[in-house]
């Protein structure tokens, strides 16, 4: 029998192993940043076109590379990052596998251009999938320059599961991000089809994270900052008042990597305990600096997976820092004994003398002679004392006069109250009266403030009020956003949001279908927009959640232009304004609820496909007993 197994080619292991490393063209930008990073420049560009479908460009004034260097880049596991196995446990760099620019050559046409600062002359590479198109040298300034264009054009099943534009820069301003937010002292420039997204300049931790999320994300930082033998913590967390309903902000660093820790992430919620209202998430920027030894980088295709050697300790140090912070700021209550600097007594008291408070007593003072001497207009002293007047026990009969002949004349009293109209109950119940009278009165029962019980010809209907209130309103928005026609009122004083650039971003691929449902936008700016009339159906106060939670569901559906956008919105907007659970409705509102409910298209389920409602025939009833 003939041998079966057999080596690949170079050009199909590549693209093979293109597949870890390249899912979409955000894997792309993070490899090229990084290796930016490590050839230690302080002022990178990205520049990307088609949302990087057409052109990643990231151009560094690094050290560049001779001509030996630019060609070994594109082999396979070829790196100047490591040596022997024992690098592995000791990284201080980015990147280590020598994977990232064989991968990315085997799926793009890519042009390197790359000058070490002591060459004349610089070294220009081109390649399509795999295969070294030309090498010739070239004129450009220090550093170097890749580009990557056409990226999966000789796959085109892996081309055709790319996202939309919209969706796929969101990912990319995502990577972007994770990698300016490690390396502040490095500038950063960022161009999507020739505008610029983002021009960060070379500052520290705290200014680095204004510049990217906006300016009033200053006043919600508090710092956090511990040293120990086992890690370095700092950065900062948001204060719980401005804690959103997604994971959007949360940020961890290790040794300046990007890192996702489900069990960290469980440390900050528990430091925030007792301080976040429900369904609510915290935002945090921690950077942690430990022993490369002590740590395990190479566990994940894309290195944003770390096995930390003591992950107890560095649990309970990073929730009592969080906490030990938010006490200091006054932001939750803490029990601290130690001394207040403020308390101490100033230098310039210390020779003084304590002087003893002086009291003065009018010692002739007598209540119960105060009487007598008010009447005869004698006074013990000249002094100004204010006089002690007791009234006199004797008249307390005088209190009563009157009182029997007014209780023995009613008559007068009715014709006092004749006219005074008493508006309680008679006005809130004489609204749906008469229509009860000619109808016949429909009873209905708030269970628990949470269900609305009433009966059918069958038996009876127990309505979950929130889900049947998410029914109405997503078919009501569904209408108005199709049609047009939705009612607005008008807001007194216009509402300011802040919103970082990617969120803004987002809503003004919905900025069409959120006026149809009722919003007046005005300025959309870089960090925050501005709404001068609401739908409604909202209230002002639900604003800033319905904001929150319409940025949510969008991050996480991530839904393309069309139907699926517009019903996203809708049940979005649906879910956050709808009357929550332990809100008592009155019986005219629990009538309403139950008649509009059973008036829509589709009562039985809410727009996730939950139960609205349950029945309980007669016959069900009866085998209860």
């Amino acid at each position: 029998m003939s041998d079966i197994i057999q080596l690949l080619p170079d050009h199909v292991a590549n693209q093979i192993a293109a597949g870890e490393v390249v899912q979409r063209p955000a894997s792309v930008v993070k490899e090229l940043l990084e290796n930016a990073i490590d050839a230690h420049s302080d002022h990178i560009k990205l520049i990307i076109k088609e949302a990087g479908k057409t052109l990643i460009q990231v151009i560094d004034n690094g050290v560049g590379m001779s001509v030996t260097d630019a060609r070994l880049s594109f082999e396979r596991h070829a790196t100047s990052k490591i040596r022997a196995a024992e690098d592995l446990f000791e990284i201080n760099t980015k990147g280590f596998r020598g994977e990232a620019l064989a991968s990315i050559a085997a799926i793009a046409h890519v042009e390197l251009k790359t000058k070490q600062e002591n060459a004349e002359v610089g070294t220009e590479i081109k390649i399509e999938g795999s295969e070294v198109i030309s090498q010739e040298v070239c004129v450009t300034p220090k550093g170097t320059s890749i580009s990557v264009k056409n990226l999966f054009y000789n796959i085109p099943a892996r081309r055709n599961f790319l996202k939309s534009n919209a969706v796929e820069l969101r990912h990319i301003i995502d990577e972007f991000h994770r990698v300016v937010m490690a390396h502040p002292s490095i500038r950063f420039d960022m161009y999507h089809n020739g505008s610029e997204v983002f021009n960060l300049p070379s500052s520290n931790q705290r200014q680095r994270i204004v510049n990217i999320f906006g300016g009033k994300t200053n006043e919600k930082l508090v710092p956090i900052k511990e040293e120990t033998d086992l890690v370095a913590i700092g950065g900062f967390v948001g204060k719980p008042e401005y804690a959103k309903r997604s994971r959007g902000e949360q940020f961890f660093f290790v040794n300046d990597r990007f890192i996702k820790s489900g069990y960290l992430n469980h440390a900050v919620n528990a430091a925030f305990e007792g301080l976040l209202k429900d369904k609510a998430h915290p935002s945090y920027f921690i950077y942690l600096k430990v022993d490369p030894k002590s740590i395990d980088i190479n566990i994940h295709p894309t290195k944003t997976e770390i096995k930390f050697e003591d992950e107890h300790a560095l649990y309970a140090m990073l929730r009592s820092t969080i906490k030990h912070s938010l006490g200091q700021f006054n932001v939750a209550p803490v029990l601290d004994f130690n001394r207040d600097s403020s308390m101490d007594t100033p230098y310039e008291y210390k020779s003084k003398i304590a002087q003893a408070p002086t009291i003065e007593v009018d010692r002739d003072f007598n209540p119960f002679k105060e009487e007598k001497k008010s009447v005869s207009g004698s006074s013990s002293s000249g002094k100004n004392y204010s006089s002690f007047k007791k009234e006199s026990a004797g008249s307390w009969e005088n209190l009563y006069v009157g009182l029997e002949s007014e209780m023995t004349t009613p008559k007068s009293t009715e014709n006092e109250f004749s006219s005074v109209e008493f508006e309680s109950t008679e006005a809130t119940g004489s609204l749906f009266e008469a229509e009860d009278k000619k109808v016949g009165h429909h009873t209905t029962y708030q269970l628990r403030k949470k269900y609305i019980v009433t009966t059918i010809k069958s038996g009876m209907v127990i309505i979950n009020q929130n889900r049947a209130h998410q029914r109405i309103l997503y078919e009501e928005l569904l209408k108005n956003i199709t049609m047009a026609s939705a009612v607005s009122q008008q807001l007194l004083f216009p509402l300011t949001l802040s919103f970082s650039k990617k969120e803004v971003a987002l809503l003004e691929t919905v900025k069409e279908q959120l006026e149809n449902t009722g919003f007046v936008f005005g300025e959309l700016s870089v960090g925050e927009i501005e709404i001068k009339a609401i739908p409604s159906v909202v209230s002002e106060k639900e604003v800033s959640v319905l904001f929150e939670q319409l940025l949510s569901d969008l991050e996480n559906e991530v839904p393309d232009t069309g139907f699926s956008q517009t019903d996203a919105l809708a049940r979005s907007i649906a879910k956050s304004i709808a009357i929550r659970t332990g809100v008592d409705l009155a019986p005219e509102q629990q009538q309403y609820m139950a008649n509009s409910l059973f008036a829509c298209t589709e009562p039985t389920v809410t727009p996730d496909n939950k139960p609205t409602f349950i029945t309980l025939t007669v016959d069900e009833i009866d085998k209860k007993f």
